[in-house]
């Protein structure tokens, strides 16, 4: 049975809006983010706490500073960070993106190694790094790693996408949401693609 027809039957309420979306492409499923892994997680902090329009706005400044592609660990340790500041990322981002390169760059993290790693293992070694969060990680194993059972209770656009959803009186907390995306296993992430869709916008 493939996601969709599992999501479809699983439970009535996102099932209805899993129909009336209909199957997502691959580009849905992407969202535009960086196929490296490293381009990603860099994607990932630009993003945090901001709207998709301010995160793409800001993503492709930075780009736009290194011919536009994103820049190699050692490049973005060798610049300003006041150059980095100009683009729009705040003081704590740029020393999250370059605490990022540093562990790239002396091999504490090993970009090549992650796909072989479990969900868990993964979200290890990432949260190591200052400045990757659960949400961070969630997105990373979501959009990057592709991998199919990933529900990421601190997203906004999920919790307010399920309130609409299931007609509640206030935000899901994050035992509320797991509880509620139970029957959903093992196709979360794409049910999460669907929420999100829910609201006519994407994840940061």
């Amino acid at each position: 049975m493939s996601g969709f027809d599992h999501l479809c039957g699983c439970d009535p309420v996102l099932g209805a809006l899993v129909a009336a979306h209909g199957p997502l492409d691959e580009r849905e499923r992407r969202r535009g983010r960086p196929d490296d892994a490293y381009g990603a997680l860099v994607r990932a902090i630009v993003g945090q706490q901001l709207s998709v329009k301010a995160a793409q706005t800001i993503y492709g400044r930075l780009t736009d500073l290194f011919g536009g592609r994103t820049p190699t660990p050692a490049e973005l340790i060798a610049t300003d960070p006041e150059e980095l500041r100009a683009v729009g990322l705040s003081r704590p981002k740029v020393s999250y993106l370059r605490d990022l390169a540093e562990h790239v760059e002396d091999g504490e993290l090993d970009l090549e190694a992650l796909p072989e790693r479990s969900d868990a293992e993964v979200a290890t070694e990432l949260l190591a790094i200052k400045g990757l969060g659960r949400w961070t990680v969630d997105m990373f194993l979501m959009f990057h790693l592709g991998r199919a059972d990933v529900l990421p209770v601190g997203d906004l656009g999920i919790r307010r996408a399920a309130q609409r959803a299931y007609g509640l009186d206030e935000l899901p907390a994050p035992d509320r949401l797991t509880a509620i995306a139970e029957p959903w296993r093992p196709y979360r992430t794409l049910a999460c693609l669907y929420l999100w869709a829910s609201l006519d916008n994407a994840p940061a």
